[in-house]
């Protein structure tokens, strides 16, 4: 009897092993960061361009959010001495992506366009639904600026 209870809390345990708890889940938050020496263009890119606030600010580390707050992005100097190695060394400026959801994608297109901000990816719509176009920031990040919409039908 008491090996059955043993390998039945195994068991157990085994079944949710890789798995979260909703516990876990719910404190779960993603801030995304960049390492970089461009704090000051950067900072004016985000806020400037997409509206963005800050919400921390330091002389080596800038904490940014969306304009409804339910998203963040830091950005950190490179080399700084407050950091370890792992988050040292600078964005080499490829591979990285942002996309950001929005009610009104033409007429943010607009607006960019008149800003001058040089649009990467024209406006196009998809035939997988999303309707959207593409700028750069400061570092070298593609900004896929998005609103989604129902499949084209043929």
């Amino acid at each position: 009897m008491r090996r059955l209870l043993i390998v039945g809390l195994f068991l157990g345990a085994f079944k949710s092993f890789g798995q979260p708890s909703a516990k876990s889940q719910s404190k779960m938050k993603l801030n995304a960061g960049i390492i970089t020496p461009k704090l000051k263009e950067t900072k004016e890119f985000y806020a400037n361009v997409l509206g963005f606030g800050v919400t921390f600010e330091n002389d080596f580390y800038l904490l940014m959010h969306t304009p409804n707050k339910q998203a963040e992005i830091s950005f950190l100097l490179p080399n700084h001495p407050s950091q370890q190695p792992l988050f040292q060394p600078a964005f080499s400026g490829n591979g990285v992506y942002f996309t950001i959801e929005v009610d009104d994608v033409d007429t943010l297109h607009e607006q960019l366009k008149r800003k001058d901000i040089p649009i990467k990816i024209e406006l196009r719509s998809e035939p997988w639904g999303d309707r959207h176009f593409a700028i750069e920031d400061p570092n070298g990040v593609g900004i896929d600026l998005v609103q989604y919409a129902p499949p084209q039908k043929k």
